[in-house]
Formats: structure tokens, sequence, C-alpha cells
């Protein structure tokens, strides 16, 4: 899932932007290192369990096995009561009433640790956590108590189905996932013709979103992050009586937005111009495959083939993850993407994967000090919202509370 965290990265600079300096250097210093488990060299705070999850998920996929360290960087950073949030730099201190949890974090360490297996205790506490923040309307919010919306909805649903849940048999007052995302799903028809919404207007309108669309169609189907190519199925839309019509709507719906620009999504951040949007074309393509929908699906991965090199590189392994599962989704090679090798591109951005002869004591060593973070995101995040990549955490585009 395409989980934008670019709102709170804006919400960030907005309180602390005139107080820090736009030139400084947002290296680390050696005493503010980032954890030798972790994937990526960007600050973690938003995205650290996310793309850590992203990254392990992907290199199960493609028959990887990942660093015992990296999986169990993310295994510690759960909080007692089976919750994650998006990271914690200090994963021997107790979460407590400040730790701000997040279902989509959660979620996305539920789908990998599950893959990879031997997590059970951990993946179980995960999916009890989730069960008890759901929301009377049957859906969840990015934080517990928040409003429901599409996209943390279906990675839920992605996350319960990866445990071996029935998401519909998953119930809050007699609601299911599905009930939720039934209201968010847009009519056939006029401005949004079967798209869903990321959630209603302070008015309780719907507008159509492309990032919660591609999640929508992915959660209706009750699938998670890694599908193969399904059936073939026309994407036709109809009133959305049904978890299935709407994931067709919203097929129906990517297939024309994509078409429109040339194979591809666009975004426009607010304040920013319309460019292509890389990480929800990958999520489309997932979503249209999941359905059979592999016409289009297939066009879109091979745009992604020709244009996608530069930003997976400066988005880092959350990016090189999302190409390998549009990859997989469509049969296509991910070590041959475009003639690129996105799995040993993904590799490179942590700790080298597990090879034979490797000991799992010497893996699982770990910098004592190196999950401590210093105040450099401040400086870093504010310079990223100047040279207008703020998106690239790759998240959803969505307020986050803080």
């Amino acid at each position: 899932m395409n989980v934008r965290r670019s709102a709170a990265v804006l919400a960030a600079v907005a309180v602390i932007g005139a107080a820090t300096p736009a030139a400084a250097d947002p290296s680390p210093s050696p005493s503010q290192a980032l954890p030798s488990a972790l994937y990526g060299d960007k600050d973690p705070k938003f995205d650290g369990v996310w793309r850590q999850s992203l990254a392990l998920l992907a290199q199960d996929t493609v028959g990887v096995k990942p660093a015992a360290k990296s999986v169990q960087w993310l295994v510690r950073q759960q909080c007692a009561d089976g919750g994650f949030a998006s990271y914690r730099p200090d994963p021997a201190t107790a979460c407590d009433a400040k730790t701000m949890l997040d279902t989509n974090a959660t979620s996305a360490a539920v789908q990998a640790l599950t893959a990879l297996g031997g997590h059970d205790d951990t993946t179980g506490k995960a999916v009890g956590w989730l069960k008890s923040v759901q929301n009377e309307d049957g859906g969840w919010g990015y934080s517990p108590g928040g409003a429901s919306d599409t996209n943390s909805t279906s990675i839920v649903i992605g996350a319960l189905a990866a445990a071996g849940e029935k998401p519909d048999g998953v119930e809050k007052d007699g609601k299911s996932p599905y009930d939720a995302l039934l209201k968010l799903a847009l009519p056939c028809g006029g401005d949004g013709d079967g798209a869903f919404a990321f959630q209603p207007d302070k008015k309780g309108e719907l507008a159509a979103n492309a990032d919660a669309t591609a999640a929508g169609v992915l959660g209706a189907l009750g699938r998670g992050m890694v599908v193969k190519p399904g059936e073939q199925s026309d994407a036709t839309c109809a009133k959305a009586a049904t978890p299935q019509q709407a994931a067709a709507n919203g097929a129906s719906y990517l297939t024309s937005a994509l078409a429109e620009d040339d194979d591809h999504l666009m975004s426009a951040l607010a304040g920013a111009e319309p460019q292509p949007d890389y990480g929800n074309t990958a999520d489309a393509v997932v979503a249209l495959a999941a359905r059979g929908d592999t016409a289009q699906a297939e066009k879109s991965v091979r745009w992604l083939e020709k244009s996608s090199a530069s930003w997976a590189a400066q988005s880092g392994p959350a990016a090189y993850a999302q190409l390998i599962f549009a990859a997989h989704a469509t049969g296509t090679d991910p070590r041959d993407f475009g003639g690129a090798d996105l799995v040993k591109q993904l590799n490179a951005t942590g700790p080298a994967p597990q090879t034979a002869g490797e000991t799992k004591a010497s893996d699982e060593k770990e910098d004592s000090g190196s999950d401590f973070f210093g105040l450099w995101w401040y400086v870093g995040i504010c310079l990223v919202a100047g040279i207008g990549i703020g998106f690239l955490f790759t998240g959803r585009k969505k307020q986050r509370q803080l």
C-alpha cells in the first residue's frame, strides 16, 4: 500500500521551519547514526517500520532471506499491547500513552512477519490490537480513534487476510471493514465514476482519490500488498452493492485515469506542480493485476520500467519494494526491470541478506547506541520540503494526528 507521509512532514515543517536553517547539513553525526539493521538512510521518524516491513516483504517475495538482525529490529519495534508506532528510536523503553501507534505500520509489519514465518506471537498480538481499535463503522483510521479512511481500512484488511483471519467476520457493532469501504465508494457516473475517496470532506462529500482507489480495490478484494495476476476480468462500473463490485468500479476508474496520462498517474501535492506519481502508479498496477485487469497493468508496468529509476534511487527501500510488488503482480522479472536489478538495489539499502554459512548470532548483533536518533531530522525534513520532495517517504496523502 502507498502510505504517503507528506502531510505529516509538511506539518512538522510548518511548526519548526522558521527556526531551522534551510541550508544546514542534515547528515547525522556518528553518535546519531541510524540503526544498523534498518533499511534506508533517511530519517525514519515517520516511516521506519513501514519501509522496513516493505523491504522485508519484498525480499521474501523474490526468494531472498533477509538479514536476521533486520527482522529482529522490526519485531522489537512492537509495543507490549501489540501495536506498532511509525518508529521507536529506543525500543528498550516501554511504550506509554504518548506513543503514537499507527495502524498502517502495524498492518505492514503483520504482512511482512507473516510472510517470513516464525513470528506468530508477534503477529497475533498485532492483529489483536488492530481489532481492539476498530471503529464503529467497521473501518480504521491511521491512528486509533481517527475517522476511518480507505487506505488504512484496506491495509488492515490485507493484514487480517495475511494472518488467516476472515476480514468480513471482523466486526464492530455489527459492521465489517467492507461496510466502511462501501461507504467511501463513489457512485458511477459524474466526477469520480466508481473511485474511492480517502475520507468524506468537512461537508460529508466524497471526492475521487487515485491513491485511495488503488488501496480500496485491494481492500475490497481482501488482498494484501503481494498478489499474483488474477483471472481475466472486465472492470465495468455498476452500483457498488458488494465489495467485489466496488473493486470492479475502482479498477475501471484507475484504468481510465492511467490511460489519460500515458499509462501513469499524476500527483498534485498542495503547493507543488503536478508530477508523475510513481508510487501510486505501482500500487495501481498491483490493484489491477489482482483483479485480472492485466492489459492496463502491463502497460503501466512498462512505463514504470522506463521511468521510475531516478525516483526509486532517491526514495529508497519502500520505493524499490513497491516496484517489486508491481513486477511480481504482472509476472515481470524484478531482476531485469527496464535493465535494472530491483532486488540488488533494494538489498543495497540495508544489511546484506543471509547467505549460506552465515550464522544467526553474528547477524543479530546490534550497535547499542544506534537506535538513538538525534535532532538532525528536523533540519533534514525542512531541507527535503524546501526542494520539493517531501513525498519521498512514499506514504499516503493524508493528515496524521501529531
